[in-house]
């Protein structure tokens, strides 16, 4: 599983410190920033276990950041396009 989040960290060395506490945390989490991305992204994957969203957004709220989970704009089109499709067919 994998979630995207954007947030407002924007400097490397905060960036550092974030991602230790995450693994601490949640030791079979894997996670990295994109600094370079307008919304600093965070993305977190597990190949054994559901992503705790909820629980790292809280966690970077202590830690003096914003988080907020990015929605997949094409997933949203698809899931459109599915009920469009579907009611038409029903």
């Amino acid at each position: 599983m994998i979630e995207v989040l954007k947030t407002n960290v924007n400097e490397r060395f905060q960036a550092v410190e974030v991602l230790q506490q995450l693994h601490r945390t949640f030791p079979g989490y894997q996670a990295n920033f994109d600094l370079d991305d307008c919304d600093k992204i965070l993305r977190v994957e597990s190949k054994t276990e559901r992503i705790q969203s909820v629980l790292i957004i809280v966690m970077l709220k202590n830690s003096g950041f914003r988080a907020e989970i990015l929605e997949d704009d094409l997933l949203e089109e698809h899931d459109e396009a599915f009920y469009l499709v579907n009611d038409k067919i029903n």
